[in-house]
C-alpha cells in the first residue's frame, strides 16, 4: 500500500518513512505543498500523511485541492492543537488530525482506524477489475468462464479490500481491521479465511490465481 508522507522536517519524514516501511507500506515523500500535489498526480497514493505547516501551498490547501477529485484517506500532522485549526482541517476533508509530538504507535493506531473506516465504506454494489467482478450486494465473485462463486460476508470484505488496492501489498493487520475488528480478528483467522477462499476458487475449476501471499507482510490481488 502506497503512502505519501508530506513533511518539511526531513528528519521527521525519515522517521515516519521508517515506521511505515516497517509496517509493510510503500513510502514516497514530499517536502512542500507543490511537491505533494505533483507526486499526487503521478503516484496516486492510497494514504496521505500531511503536515499542515509545509511550504506553499500549506497542508489545508493541498487537502482541499485533492478532495475536489479524490477520497483517499488523509491524516493531518501538526504542532497546532487549537480547536479552530482542527475544525478547519476536518472541514477541508481530512479524515483525522494528530498533534505533534506523537508516538509511532499512536500514529499507526490512527492509520489503522482511518483505513478500516475507508475499507468498510462500500459506496457501490459492485467492484470490477478487468473481467473479474465482485458483486457486493449478492456476495459473489465472478471470474472469466466460471459461474459466480458465492462468498460469505468476511470473504467478500477480504476480496473487496485486496481488489481496491490491486497490485499492492495489503498488510495482514489492515485486512484484519477491515474484515473484523482489531479485538476480534487475528492472523490465524485471516489465514484460514484465505485458505477457504482459495479452495472455493479452485473448486470453481479455474486456474486463475488472484490472491498472492506476501510472507510476513500480507496479501496482494494479482491478475
Amino acid at each position: 500500500m502506497k503512502t505519501l508522507i508530506v513533511e518539511d522536517d526531513k528528519t521527521l519524514a525519515d522517521i515516519l518513512g521508517f515506521t511505515f516501511v516497517r509496517e509493510g507500506f510503500e513510502v514516497i515523500k514530499a517536502f512542500s505543498g507543490e511537491d505533494a500535489l505533483n507526486l499526487w498526480e503521478v503516484e496516486r497514493p492510497d494514504l496521505m500523511i500531511l503536515d499542515v505547516n509545509i511550504p506553499f501551498p500549506d497542508g489545508f490547501s493541498v487537502c482541499e485541492t485533492i478532495r475536489k477529485e479524490w477520497d483517499t484517506p488523509i491524516i493531518f500532522l501538526t504542532v497546532r492543537s487549537d480547536e479552530e485549526d482542527i475544525i478547519r482541517g476536518l472541514d477541508v476533508g481530512a479524515d483525522d488530525y494528530i498533534s505533534k509530538p506523537f508516538s509511532p504507535r499512536q500514529l499507526m493506531a490512527r492509520v489503522d482506524a482511518v483505513l478500516r473506516r475507508s475499507c468498510k465504506e462500500l459506496n457501490t454494489d459492485h467492484y470490477q477489475i478487468g473481467a473479474v467482478y465482485l458483486d457486493l450486494s449478492q456476495k459473489s465473485l465472478t471470474i472469466p468462464d466460471q459461474d459466480p462463486i458465492p462468498l460469505t460476508e468476511t470473504e467478500c470484505r477480504f476480496i473487496h479490500c485486496i481488489m481496491r488496492y490491486a497490485g499492492q501489498v495489503v498488510t495482514s493487520q489492515m485486512l484484519i481491521n477491515c474484515i473484523w475488528e482489531p479485538e476480534t480478528g487475528n492472523k490465524e483467522m485471516l489465514r484460514q479465511l484465505v485458505h477457504r477462499l482459495r479452495r472455493k476458487i479452485k473448486t470453481a475449476n479455474t486456474n486463475n490465481s488472484i490472491i498472492e501471499t506476501i510472507p510476513g507482510v500480507g496479501y496482494c490481488y494479482i491478475q
